[in-house]
């Protein structure tokens, strides 16, 4: 049994799930500011209330988690992007802040202010993100099993592009999410919005995969050598018919099936990150093999996940059953 295979892929999964569950309240604070009426506002943020602080957990998981069974990793990716993930990090806890104390204002001029750190908070959080994965991808310079780059590396061109598409992505998921759970007015727009969010991410999508191929000889190899494109053709054209479907789900008025082609396209376009970067961990120079823990460590380690993780994956089903259907203006969060 390969344990180092086992985590990295748990470690995937967290990734994943942070970037949906957290991506769509991010998206809804990217949206924020083009939400007029005070009510559709309070219904906005109702609607991820119950959810936004526990969708966190596979960020604390993710991270602490890569500290532990890949530690190479964490010391390499960590030096080569504290300029993002500090901002990133700040940036949730005053969206944080600014989400409590809204509910708390005593004025319209205080609830406005706290309006706009709810919604500066979002945008930081969610372009530290991608800018943080563009530097990932383009390559992190190391010598000696350390990092060898300079502070400000991870800010190039492409990083920047990264983190324009994974804000507009996360506005698409939050559209998508508040079609599905708000009516009238609120749904509407979301619906306009996310027309447009769609054929922006489209773009974005390609001309990221485009160029990514360009920023490592190994992503090129691995795409277009025989026969590995016969194999991965699939991914791209599922991703052109999702596309295609989520568009038409709009159009027909779907609730639910935007949503769930969102996150689709997340998990092609995640499929298709981890394929170009298999076995690196840090291109392009650290396998998981490298990168991993001693196995010992790892097999004790995956006792303690295969108790915590059902259980994170139990209570976060059972919190979204609980609070399932839409929300209105009558119950608010408090």
């Amino acid at each position: 049994m390969d344990y180092v295979l086992i985590w990295a892929a748990i470690m995937a999964f967290a990734v994943f799930a942070y970037v949906v569950l957290d991506g769509f309240d991010l998206g809804i604070g990217l949206l924020f500011p083009f939400i007029s009426d005070q009510d559709e506002k309070s219904n906005a943020m109702n609607s991820i209330a119950p959810f936004w602080d526990g969708n966190e957990t596979w960020l604390v998981l993710g991270g602490g988690g890569l500290y532990a069974t890949f530690p190479l990793a964490f010391a390499v990716i960590m030096p080569a992007l504290y300029a993002p993930l500090i901002v990133m990090l700040l940036a949730l806890i005053f969206r944080g802040v600014a989400f409590e104390f809204r509910w708390r204002a005593r004025s319209d001029a205080a609830r406005n202010r706290w309006d706009l750190g709810f919604t500066l908070g979002s945008f930081f959080a969610t372009f530290s993100q991608g800018v943080a994965l563009g530097a990932l991808v383009q390559g992190i310079s190391v010598v000696d099993r350390g990092y060898s780059g300079g502070w400000w590396e991870w800010l190039t061109p492409f990083s920047i592009t990264t983190g324009v598409a994974v804000v507009i992505g996360y506005g698409l998921l939050g559209a998508c999410w508040l079609i599905y759970k708000t009516e009238n007015g609120l749904q509407a727009f979301c619906r306009q919005a996310a027309v447009l969010l769609t054929w922006a991410l489209g773009v974005m999508i390609a001309v990221v995969s485009i160029w990514m191929l360009f920023k490592q000889d190994p992503y090129m190899r691995r795409w277009f050598d025989y026969p590995n494109y016969w194999y991965l053709s699939p991914v791209p054209l599922l991703v052109l018919l999702l596309g295609v479907y989520l568009l038409w789900a709009l159009k027909k008025g779907r609730e639910l099936s935007p949503f769930l082609s969102v996150i689709g396209l997340f998990a092609l376009s995640y499929f298709g990150l981890c394929i170009s970067f298999y076995p690196n961990i840090v291109p392009p120079s650290i396998t998981i093999w490298q990168a991993a823990a001693p196995e010992s460590s790892l097999k004790f380690l995956l006792v303690g996940s295969a108790v915590l993780i059902p259980m994170i994956l139990a209570y976060t089903a059972y919190s979204y059953w609980v609070f399932r259907g839409k929300v209105n203006s009558e119950d608010q969060y408090h």
